[in-house]
């Protein structure tokens, strides 16, 4: 079974076309123009063991903001459609990643009810050309279209470069382990039969 997804969006602000594996083995091309996001995309797919093809193109000339945010959406939907009906996931994942003074849990669970709780303290207001406040609007977008229940907290941290980094590190680790198939699981995992 092939649980792979491709999904473009083009908008006035953006043009994004993302593809994802979620059986891969870590392999990323990411281009988005923004070279944090891209450097955190990148590091998302390697620990996550997801193949990951992003080009995007934004109106960078206003703010990384719309790209950011757009790029959210997009792997949300991607995610949400490579799982289709869900049947035979674990569902729930969670990790915490250590990087250097840094300490960062994130849970999910594949609820189909979006919800992010993102609980950090980023000292520094932009790292390279993107503004660390959009790391929220960013998982806030892959909450809201992968119908994800998301909760990010950071333990211990000083540096923003490596609380933000361990966080994606979390996600894509926890994403790994909710997305893996169970064969003690049957079907839908939901006493409600269906999520």
């Amino acid at each position: 079974m092939s649980r792979t997804a491709t999904v473009e969006r083009n908008t006035k602000e953006t043009q994004i076309r993302l593809s994802i594996d979620l059986d891969g083995r870590g392999s990323a091309s990411v281009n988005t123009g923004v070279g944090f996001l891209d450097h955190m995309l990148t590091l998302f797919a390697h620990h996550g063991r997801f193949d990951l093809q992003i080009t995007a193109k934004g109106d960078l000339h206003v703010d990384p903001h719309h790209t950011v945010e757009d790029v959210g959406i997009t792997l949300g939907q991607a995610v949400a459609n490579a799982l289709g009906d869900k049947a035979g996931i674990l569902r729930y994942g969670n990790f915490t990643v250590p990087m250097d003074e840094a300490l960062v849990m994130c849970a999910l669970d594949l609820s189909g009810r979006p919800y992010l709780m993102l609980d950090v303290s980023l000292p520094a207001t932009r790292l390279g050309e993107m503004d660390t406040e959009l790391v929220e609007d960013f998982f806030q977008a892959v909450a809201n279209n992968a119908l994800m229940n998301l909760h990010i907290r950071q333990l211990s941290g000083r540096n923003t470069h490596h609380i933000i980094e361990a966080g994606f590190k979390a996600f894509a680790r926890a994403l790994d382990a909710a997305v893996q198939l169970d064969p003690r699981v049957e079907g839908i995992p939901s006493t409600k039969g269906t999520i």
